[in-house]
């Protein structure tokens, strides 16, 4: 009995454990091989980020916003993917209302818009830590910073924003999304050309 017990476990672990995830790598690579790589972007021949992590966009060497680039939601993990989650503070935690406000008056103040203004998204992480997009009116709001900051015109980085908004996927889940590193590859193109 325990010789059939051996025999199940070493085909088992060959069919699960090798041949099944050949198979679906295989499939990813030739179907989706995008997507199975990690949906990398390149700019200027080389890869400068993915689709689906986040990244800072800071000033070079400084953990400051850099008021030329569109800015992602906040990031507990330093958009390090391999150090993702969310806070863990509640609501209701007085940790998180403060550190909240505090982002509320900042992100007003280096986009020169009424606290009112910000939204959520714009002073809260999310649950991975690493999102790579943001909301419409969080965009919106950084138009103005972004087309000054760059030297083009208001218009222009505002069509960019509006190109660059993915809706809902199959048109009722998720809200619509602004990917940053897109918007802000199509910005630097842009800003080239002026």
């Amino acid at each position: 009995m325990s010789w059939a017990a051996l025999r199940m476990l070493l085909v088992l672990t060959v069919v699960t454990g090798i041949l099944y995830p050949l198979a679906v790598t295989g499939i990813g690579q030739l179907a989706f091989h995008d997507k199975a790589n990690g949906s990398m972007v390149k700019a200027d021949g080389k890869e400068v980020g993915s689709k689906l992590i986040g990244q800072s966009w800071n000033i070079k060497g400084s953990d400051k916003p850099d008021p030329k680039w569109f800015q992602g939601r906040p990031s507990n993990s330093g958009y390090d993917p391999l150090s993702t989650g969310s806070s863990q503070l509640g609501a209701s935690n007085p940790t998180l209302v403060k550190n909240v406000k505090a982002a509320k008056k900042q992100v007003a103040e280096f986009n020169d818009v009424p606290q009112s203004a910000v939204p959520k998204d714009a002073v809260t992480g999310s649950a991975s830590a690493i999102d790579p997009g943001i909301s419409p009116a969080y965009a919106e709001i950084q138009v103005k910073r972004v087309a000054k900051a760059n030297r083009v015109s208001f218009e222009q980085v505002k069509k960019l924003v509006d190109d660059h908004t993915d809706g809902r996927t199959a048109g009722f889940l998720g809200e619509p999304q602004v990917n940053v590193l897109e918007v802000n590859l199509a910005l630097k193109d842009l800003a080239a050309k002026r």
